[in-house]
């Protein structure tokens, strides 16, 4: 890292301390957390994009994947659910991948001609069938087990930290789905093709209850730090509290964020040391130069096609731990939440911004970009509420030109983006 660069992280935390003073620390620690994970997120997607040109827009999809992870691994069991069809659900899932494997051998083994096409046709009709008749209802006796709080199979009731490498692990397997049918198009089909799966990743969510309450949300997911509550409930604590001059439910709230964000940093320094390892190393030189020219290096010898799923999973991964921390740190899933604006369009402003191919550029184009996206609003409604207050308070462009400060998160985006692009095209630290 460079001196230059260190100036602009300076910047940035000073931007954030003295949000702390001005405002809150809450609110400042609440940007450090959130800044940490959309630094993750901007680093998977900088492998990806920055190691091997690899144009994904499917970001959201993988996020989701791994808040998924967080559910399956430490919710606790519904007992009643898995008794009313857990087994079931199982065995109907069992006999899709069957029916799909089966069909595939049908395929392969099989000479060309109708005898294949109808065996395999045959195969996917019965199969499907016989999979509605078995996961149907047992799905169907599982939901109306007290749906109101539960409706679906819970999880292991694991330790949450357990969830975030098993978040990457879900990312990771559906990155290799996607990448076994999908690298082999051009970049504009990726990114069309990469966006339809993470809006059918979505509606997964969302429509089956079964798995993770759909649009009903699964609140009240283990947390790795205190509660607050119990911290206020403390003698112990609320005396510390009262001896830096604090109140008790100031202070846990300030605790438990520190307590986040140390987690968050331990994970987002061993990341990024591991990136910056792989990246100076012989695998990321070849990395690069299949990037920059992918007939040259086919003609050296190099398998691209396996080092872009390679790279593709890797960055997938590093998308779900960020998605698992994201739905920790909220304590619930929320499928309605995960918009391509956030989870997608912003991450790529974060990695544009901060210079692709350069992982430290990543986690700076993250803490800035979010610090500005959270912000902006309430910046844009002071300055509305300046250039408007000599109006009357009946004025329909008053009234419009305040309505609009919710846009100037939208607007501030591009203007940074065109800014950067401008006067650094490269980003604030570019690639060496």
């Amino acid at each position: 890292m460079t001196k230059r660069d260190a100036i602009l992280f300076a910047i940035v935390a000073a931007m954030i301390v003295a949000t702390g003073f001005i405002q809150s620390w809450n609110t400042a620690l609440t940007i450090i957390n959130m800044g940490l994970i959309s630094a993750i997120m901007a680093l998977g997607v900088n492998m990806q994009w920055g190691y091997a040109g690899l144009f994904n827009v499917g970001i959201m999809g993988f996020v989701a994947l791994g808040g998924l992870g967080v559910v399956v691994t430490s919710a606790p069991p519904v007992g009643e659910a898995w008794a009313a069809g857990g087994l079931r659900v199982i065995l109907g899932l069992a006999i899709g991948v069957g029916v799909i494997f089966g069909a595939v051998r049908f395929w392969n083994r099989l000479p060309k001609g109708r005898v294949r096409n109808l065996s395999v046709l045959a195969t996917l009709v019965v199969g499907f069938f016989v999979f509605r008749a078995v996961f149907d209802p047992a799905v169907q006796a599982i939901e109306a087990v007290n749906p109101a709080s539960t409706g679906f199979l819970g999880g292991l009731g694991l330790p949450v930290l357990l969830s975030w490498p098993v978040g990457g692990l879900l990312a990771a397997g559906a990155a290799w789905l996607i990448g076994k049918t999908a690298l082999g198009l051009r970049s504009d089909y990726l990114a069309i093709a990469t966006l339809g799966i993470a809006e059918i990743v979505i509606a997964v969510l969302k429509n089956e209850d079964w798995l993770a309450r759909g649009v009903k949300n699964v609140i009240g997911l283990p947390r790795p730090v205190p509660y607050e509550i119990d911290l206020q409930n403390s003698a112990s604590f609320v005396e510390r509290a009262a001896a830096f001059g604090a109140d008790p439910m100031t202070a846990s709230s300030i605790f438990v964020k520190l307590c986040y964000a140390v987690l968050f940093t331990i994970v987002l320094l061993c990341l990024i040391w591991l990136s910056e390892k792989a990246l100076n190393s012989p695998w990321g030189r070849m990395m690069r130069a299949i990037r920059d020219n992918e007939t040259a290096a086919e003609a050296m010898g190099k398998d691209v096609k396996a080092r872009h799923l390679q790279i593709f999973i890797l960055g997938s991964a590093v998308c779900g731990i960020a998605g698992a921390m994201m739905t920790t740190l909220d304590g619930q899933l929320t499928p309605g939440t995960y918009q391509p604006l956030r989870f997608t369009f912003l991450v790529w402003v974060m990695v544009i911004v901060g210079g692709s191919g350069n992982n430290w550029g990543a986690v700076l184009g993250g803490f800035v970009i979010w610090f500005f996206w959270v912000q902006v609003e309430p910046l844009g409604a002071l300055l509305m509420q300046g250039l408007t207050f000599w109006m009357a308070d009946g004025s329909a462009l008053k009234a419009h030109l305040l309505d609009s400060v919710a846009h100037m998160r939208l607007l501030t985006m591009g203007i940074i983006l065109l800014v950067v692009l401008r006067f650094s095209p490269r980003g604030l630290i570019p690639e060496r």
